[in-house]
């Protein structure tokens, strides 16, 4: 690694830190209902939304009819992206001419971006039409992410409100989010990137004859507006099959580098978000800091096994499957930062990391989307950590447990380890199902270790709702897209259920003032005790499997053996 590639990671790391706090309070005060800047030029739209919805925004939610008002929501989505694919051939701004989507495609990919997933089995630009991409894909992208967003802020209010029975309106949280949030950073953001060259047309692919005498056809489309959201709001699916490794999608080392940065900016404003809404900001940077100690250790490790000398090939940072245009860096940058994000863009093929190094991008989403994590996700889940570290503390001491003076007791705890077990069990289970059978492995593209961390990533992908893929699997399979599909349910919906039924019984509690014996959770024993949690969580649970893929794998290769 050179010093130039060090001094970017410095500089990463920095702006981040930097763009929290401005952008932390800003959303604070949007959920808050509070004016900002914004709500001048956009607060009509915001009225509109509101008038032709008959929604009345004033009125609050306890939390079930949250929830039932979110599931719904993805319900009806759900349905109008599926059927969306399966017409698409006789549907305008077809250019060229696709034909109608299979119905298992259809299904895998309706589920994948109303999860915010974005999971692909299929090629993008032979595969969807443009009415497809910017009215099916692009705008779940907007509304999966602002999902993800909302149920954190509903989590948030209940930890904060004392002796309430609601917890917001999701209708509410859910415009305000699209309207001063996502839609007007996505739009500055799509000028960015057209500005770098990333492509935003309506033109039919152009047919060029290479120095070869070879046809080709150039693939463009409306990609700049659906790459700028599918960054921002960790959604991840790619415009075009080769994703962020495209020059139409990531044309220059800039927009490489804002296209990583954008990936962790909502999920680490969040935290700050979070310690505003709280009334504890120093709390807020506890877990920001968190976050970003379990990410930089994970990433470090990585960069020295990609780094190392491949005893195989006797060279050290191997360029196979890698982009010629970012270098080995920010290859593994990128990876790292995408799984860390549950966003799932890539711009390498993670097939081509060495071992160890694919086996810390599946780590990064085994341990639940903590790491910054999806918009959202990344913030209500690292909260499931909190409680449950801090429900382990109250045990050591012989105290109920206690978290911003609401005692934690059996109930919530009972949807903690619901909302932290049931990806654990999806992948384990899902991998181990497949692992035998005949249908699941003739799409394997690889023996041995490799072929089983094929399968493993996969459904780590899913129900981690990341979206990123190992490579070598054939996944566009009656099989796949459908065990995938209910991986990626599982996912997202058997977190955020209880994620809201804990904001719910949170928020109904009475404040019970700090005393000698409380547990401080806004120091740096705590975060050490967090990170001990979320790590011991991680290992127990998924080491067997990480065993059995690419730490064996890393094994063999030092004796010279590849898969």
């Amino acid at each position: 690694m050179s010093i130039n590639d060090g001094l970017q990671f410095i500089l990463y790391v920095a702006i981040l830190i930097g763009i929290t706090p401005p952008l932390g309070r800003f959303m604070a005060r949007v959920f808050d209902g509070e004016k900002t800047r914004l709500h001048k030029p956009l607060g009509w739209l915001e009225t509109l939304v509101y008038r032709l919805s008959g929604i009345a925004p004033k009125e609050e939610m306890d939390w079930k009819s949250y929830a039932w008002a979110f599931m719904i929501f993805h319900l009806v989505g759900f349905f109008v992206l599926l059927v969306l694919q399966m017409v698409q051939a006789g549907l305008p701004l077809n250019p060229q001419n696709l034909p109608n989507v299979s119905w298992h495609s259809a299904l895998n990919t309706a589920v994948s971006f109303i999860t915010n997933t974005n999971w692909q089995g299929y090629s993008g630009e032979v595969t969807m039409s443009y009415l497809t991409q910017m009215l099916g894909l692009a705008v779940q992208n907007f509304l999966s992410a602002a999902c993800g967003i909302v149920v954190a802020i509903a989590l948030t209010r209940g930890i904060a409100r004392r002796s309430s029975s609601t917890i917001g309106n999701f209708w509410v949280d859910l415009t305000r989010c699209i309207v001063y949030i996502l839609l007007p950073i996505s739009v500055v953001y799509t000028l960015f990137l057209v500005s770098q060259g990333v492509v935003q047309t309506l033109s039919s692919y152009v047919d060029v004859v290479t120095l070869e005498g070879v046809k080709q056809s150039i693939p463009l489309g409306p990609a700049a507006s659906q790459v700028a959201i599918k960054m921002l709001g960790t959604n991840g699916g790619g415009f075009f099959n080769a994703n962020a490794a495209h020059p139409f999608e990531n044309p220059t080392p800039l927009a490489n580098f804002v296209q990583i940065l954008s990936i962790f900016s909502i999920g680490a404003a969040l935290t700050y978000t979070y310690g505003v809404m709280t009334k504890n900001r120093r709390h807020g940077w506890v877990i920001f800091g968190t976050m970003l100690a379990v990410f930089v250790g994970l990433t470090l490790l990585s960069l020295v096994s990609e780094y190392a000398k491949n005893p195989v090939f006797g060279l050290p940072g191997i360029m196979e499957g890698k982009e010629a245009r970012f270098g080995v860096f920010n290859s593994v940058f990128f990876s790292t930062i995408t799984t860390s994000a549950s966003c799932g863009a890539v711009n390498a093929m993670h097939a081509s990391l060495s071992p160890l190094s694919g086996g810390v991008a599946m780590l990064n989403m085994m341990l639940g989307e903590i790491i910054f994590g999806g918009v959202g996700a990344g913030l209500y889940g690292m909260l499931l950590f909190v409680l449950l570290t801090v429900f382990i503390a109250g045990l050591m001491v012989g105290r109920t447990p206690e978290y911003l003076g609401k005692k934690i007791e059996a109930k919530e705890m009972t949807m903690v380890i619901i909302a932290i077990l049931a990806p654990c069990a999806t992948i384990l289970l899902g991998t181990g199902i497949s692992a035998v059978l005949p249908a699941a492995l003739a799409s394997l593209g690889n023996k041995g270790p490799h072929g089983f961390s094929e399968i493993l990533y996969a459904f780590t992908s899913a129900a981690a709702n990341n979206g990123s893929a190992f490579a070598g699997l054939n996944a566009n399979t009656v099989y796949y897209n459908l065990m995938l599909a209910l991986a990626m349910l599982l996912g997202r919906f058997a977190i955020i259920v209880p994620v809201f039924a804990i904001a719910g019984s949170l928020a109904q509690k009475k404040y019970s003032p700090p005393s000698a014996g409380t547990f401080e959770t806004d120091t740096g024993l705590f975060a050490l005790l967090l990170v001990s949690v979320i790590l011991i969580v991680g290992a127990l649970t998924f080491l067997p499997g990480l065993s059995l893929g690419p730490i064996v794998e890393h094994l063999m290769m030092i004796k010279g053996q590849t898969f």
